[in-house]
């Protein structure tokens, strides 16, 4: 055989085995995605996603639109091919596995967690909506998570409300922490609670629950950076009460980052006329009970994917607007946002065509 022959040959081999060793290899990425994008507008799976009772709502136009990030389940490990065509890519962002599913989370933790996540930031949103409307909403301190095996399993409950610390009342979910790390590892921390199951009732019932108890709980000691200091195991968080109904509808989507959205459709479903002047905005961010907007991941896929879907605009949290800019889709235009305040203020402005104001997000 000639030489060159054979060079070509063995060439040939050696790329054809590369090849399949790419393919066949697992190397430790994910993938993420732009997502479905939905208009908090409208419907979805054939329900509106915002349902309002109980309060006079109107009519709406245009597109809110939440937008979402799709990546790969825990157990799926990409091969090198797959992983070098998503670094190529436009539309896809690979990254370490862990950055997703850290410390050998499954794919089951990591869904409990953003739904938790996700519920959480539905009830930030309709506080946040009702609170920019001077609506009163009102608000108590609750027992949120019970850790397994800690001192408070089997003596408090998620969804107790915590009246008051060693007699001390308690008025935000900070206030728990404070007063049971003054106490030394091996003490006991008294909890006056309203238990869940009243606090149930009473809501049903919509009267004020008044039924207490006392429970006391022995402090462990947690390791905290070489300090020791006393936890009963449980985090503490926010409840409210609403002077009607607020459902949102949404299934299979985890996470806090629709919150904005959320609240701007609520927002705009109890207002006289449109919010967005019958445009496409479409927008992404975390909330607070208080209208603060937060930094979200993957801004760079929601981009793509709201451009996809047809948004215009894109209202997008402060603290995401460098990384969003670097490589934003022809054809729609980042308006940077520090609170609902900024998102409704540049709404009014699109609303109106007088867009040359809007705050741009910038490299």
């Amino acid at each position: 055989m000639p030489r060159r022959t054979a060079t070509m040959l063995a060439s040939t081999l050696m790329l054809i085995a590369l090849l399949c060793a790419g393919v066949l290899i697992p190397v430790p990425y994910a993938e993420m995605s732009p997502g479905p994008t939905v208009n908090t507008l409208g419907d979805h799976d054939g329900e509106p996603v915002l349902q309002i009772s109980g309060r006079r709502t109107y009519a709406t136009s245009g597109h809110l639109n939440m937008t979402t990030v799709r990546v790969t389940s825990a157990d799926y490990r990409m091969n090198l091919v797959e992983a070098v065509y998503g670094w190529l890519a436009h539309d896809a962002k690979v990254v370490p596995h862990d950055t997703l599913y850290p410390d050998g989370k499954t794919e089951e933790q990591s869904t409990q967690e953003n739904a938790e996540e996700f519920s959480q930031s539905q009830e930030s949103a309709k506080v946040a909506a009702l609170k920019e409307l001077k609506v009163p909403v009102t608000s108590w301190v609750i027992v949120s998570t019970v850790v397994k095996g800690s001192p408070a399993e089997g003596r408090l409950h998620a969804g107790d409300v915590i009246k008051a610390v060693d007699g001390k009342a308690v008025k935000q979910p900070g206030d728990v922490a404070k007063l049971v790390t003054a106490h030394k590892p091996g003490g006991k921390v008294v909890f006056t609670i309203v238990p869940a199951k009243e606090q149930a009732a009473a809501e049903k019932a919509h009267k004020a629950a008044t039924t207490t108890q006392d429970v006391a709980v022995t402090t462990a000691a947690s390791d905290d950076s070489g300090r020791k200091r006393a936890v009963v195991g449980i985090s503490a968080g926010t409840d409210h009460t609403f002077p009607f109904t607020v459902d949102i509808k949404l299934a299979d989507v985890g996470g806090p980052s629709a919150g904005l959205m959320f609240a701007l459709g609520i927002y705009d479903k109890l207002t006289p006329g449109s919010l967005t002047g019958g445009r496409f905005v479409a927008g992404t961010g975390t909330i607070d009970d208080d209208g603060k907007v937060g930094p979200i991941g993957g801004i760079e896929l929601k981009t793509v994917g709201a451009r996809s879907q047809g948004a215009q605009y894109f209202l997008t949290p402060a603290e995401n607007c460098a990384a969003a800019a670097k490589d934003t889709p022809s054809g729609l235009r980042l308006v940077k946002v520090h609170t609902i305040d900024d998102a409704l203020a540049a709404l009014e402005d699109i609303r109106g065509g007088d867009t040359a104001g809007l705050p741009a997000c910038e490299k």
